[in-house]
C-alpha cells in the first residue's frame, strides 16, 4: 500500500475510531506533532493579514514564473 493509500485510510478511520484509540494514537506521536507546530509571531501574523488584504484589494501580485525569472536575473548579476 502507498503513502497516499495509507493517508487516506487513517483520516477515515480518526473520524470514526473511539476515543480510547484516538488517544493511543495521539500519544504515539504527539512529540513529533508538537515538534512540527510553528509558532508565528505576532509581528509575523500582521505582516500576512496586511500581505492578503492587499492582494484581496486588488494588489498587483507576482506570477511563479515571473518571480523565477527575477530570481535567476539576480543570481546571475552574483556571478
Amino acid at each position: 500500500m502507498n503513502t497516499t493509500a495509507i493517508k487516506q485510510q487513517l483520516h477515515g478511520y480518526l473520524e470514526i475510531a473511539d476515543d480510547k484509540k484516538l488517544k493511543a494514537i495521539y500519544t504515539m506521536v504527539e512529540d513529533e506533532i508538537k515538534e512540527t507546530q510553528v509558532d508565528y509571531s505576532d509581528e509575523f501574523k500582521a505582516e500576512l493579514d496586511k500581505r492578503v488584504t492587499y492582494y484581496l484589494n486588488g494588489g498587483r501580485m507576482v506570477s511563479p514564473n515571473e518571480m523565477s525569472k527575477r530570481l535567476q536575473a539576480k543570481r546571475n548579476k552574483r556571478k
